[in-house]
């Protein structure tokens, strides 16, 4: 599983010779091991980088199991450098080479699907979950003590008579407020321990709402939705709650993302749209957040000594005066985005200057 000290680690990775990084989609709906591998091959065509294309060639056909919906790969070979994450998301199919490991494409699941701490409450205690990435655990153990329905020191069950239902109440209520108390400090400890982030509460809005209110302010500040749910909801269920609110938490991102895009390239503000000044702004390093319409395909001109992409070549490169060659796909890059993006060109980037 991929963890926080893994993203360090390849956000502080360079090298001064390339880095191959390598994203493929192996969501088993949409094929098998074979079709993987061809898919595979076709990104890999234009890198001219034989022994690290070797090494990931490796990866795939001796150790990889095809069990994950997505991996991402990363290799230096000259820096004895390879690094291989299968993932329980899907993630597109994508390859970049330049002086460090491009994590973009990671960053954005983990800050959409990582670090949550899930709990299920009820007044007899509380089952713990953490997701991250897709995977799903839940914390071994249970606490808590069972509210019984019994009368204390042999009081009558009459309403009204000594130490009826009145003290029966009391009784329930302390220990309602014991097993609550004992869930949050449990809690607090496994949050701590896994390095939460944000916080889902599943349960009665009573429940929740007792829970809730126990928890230290920090801990509350972090609590990003609650949801119905029994203690008694299975590993699938608590899981695709947890992908719902992920993805959510994903097309925000997303839509953020575009609408700041359009809004800037409106004002000629270190943003463009269209597949021109885009390829332009690649070709320049200018590329902050590049993103697509999913689906949005086009073809161009690639020039096989520098690089150097556009939609209209002329004879010779004018950066280096090579000659082009044509590839099917000029998108360089891709991420999802809101239909807003479809009118405004299918194709910007926000721009580092």
């Amino acid at each position: 599983m991929l963890t926080e000290h893994d993203l360090r680690e390849l956000v502080e990775f360079s090298a001064a010779s390339p880095v191959l990084s390598v994203y493929l989609d192996t969501e088993p709906s949409k094929g098998n091991a074979d079709g993987y591998r061809l898919r595979l091959r076709n990104l890999l065509k234009l890198v001219n980088l034989p022994q690290d294309v070797a090494a990931v060639e490796h990866f795939f056909n001796h150790q990889y199991d095809w069990s994950g919906r997505g991996v991402a790969v990363f290799s230096c070979a000259p820096q004895g450098f390879f690094r291989a994450f299968p993932l329980a998301l899907p993630v597109r199919d994508w390859v970049h080479v330049g002086d460090r490991p491009s994590v973009r494409l990671l960053a954005g699941l983990a800050d959409s699907y990582g670090g949550y701490g899930v709990v299920l409450i009820d007044k007899q205690g509380a089952r713990l979950f953490h997701f991250h990435l897709g995977d799903l655990h839940e914390q071994e153990g249970t606490i808590g003590e069972t509210i019984k329905h019994t009368k204390r020191g042999g009081a009558s069950t009459v309403p009204g008579r000594r130490g009826g239902v009145a003290g029966r109440t009391r009784y329930a209520e302390e220990l309602v407020d014991r097993n609550m108390k004992d869930s949050v400090d449990f809690a607090v400890r496994f949050f701590e321990e896994k390095h939460i982030r944000r916080i889902l509460i599943g349960g009665t809005d009573e429940n929740v709402s007792l829970f809730r209110g126990l928890l230290p302010k920090a801990w509350q500040s972090l609590v990003e939705g609650t949801f119905a749910m029994p203690m008694t909801a299975s590993h699938t269920e608590v899981h695709d709650k947890a992908m719902q609110i992920g993805r959510a938490a994903e097309l925000r991102r997303e839509k953020n993302a575009v609408e700041q895009l359009i809004t800037q390239a409106s004002k000629a503000q270190n943003a463009v749209v269209g597949l021109e000044d885009t390829l332009q702004a690649v070709n320049s390093g200018r590329v902050q957040l590049l993103a697509v319409v999913e689906g949005f395909r086009k073809p161009a001109y690639h020039c096989k000594s520098c690089g150097f992409l556009t939609t209209q070549p002329g004879e010779i490169c004018p950066v280096c005066g090579g000659t082009f060659e044509k590839i099917l796909d000029g998108v360089d890059f891709a991420i999802s985005s809101p239909t807003p993006l479809e009118e405004a060109g299918k194709i910007g980037a926000i721009l580092r200057y």
